[in-house]
């Protein structure tokens, strides 16, 4: 069996930092619909069910903001803005794959089961 305990320190300050920054309500969502390439505002809340037009405009400054996501304006009419994930949140595909593996693997309802599996 593999080992998987942390050989360093307990508490990183960049860990706790990349928790909160994704584990922030609908930024994983957001995230994840970028990976599978959804760019336009509109499409990315119609992608996400329950998400608000406000929370979504917040979330996508907050991305930008940390160089995760870049928006795009084209001058066209109507005005058409695009959001990209940069190199930065494109590093990110391998941890948003590795969270929806353990989300199938232990939430999500299995054949013997309808009930969501959990952990004791």
């Amino acid at each position: 069996m593999e080992d998987h305990r942390i050989k360093h320190d307990v508490f990183c300050p960049y860990y706790q930092k990349t928790i909160e920054l994704i584990g922030r309500r609908w930024t994983g969502a957001i995230i994840r619909a970028l990976l599978s390439g959804v760019n336009r505002f509109s499409d990315l809340r119609e992608s996400i069910p329950d998400l608000s037009d406000r929370m979504l405009s917040e979330r996508l400054k907050e991305l930008e903001e940390e160089g995760i996501v870049e928006r795009h304006v084209y001058p066209e009419t109507p005005v058409r803005i695009e959001y990209k994930l940069t190199p930065k949140g494109e590093d990110l595909a391998e941890i948003v794959e590795a969270v929806s593996r353990w989300a199938h693997e232990w939430l999500a309802p299995h054949e013997s089961t309808d009930e969501v599996r959990t952990v004791s």
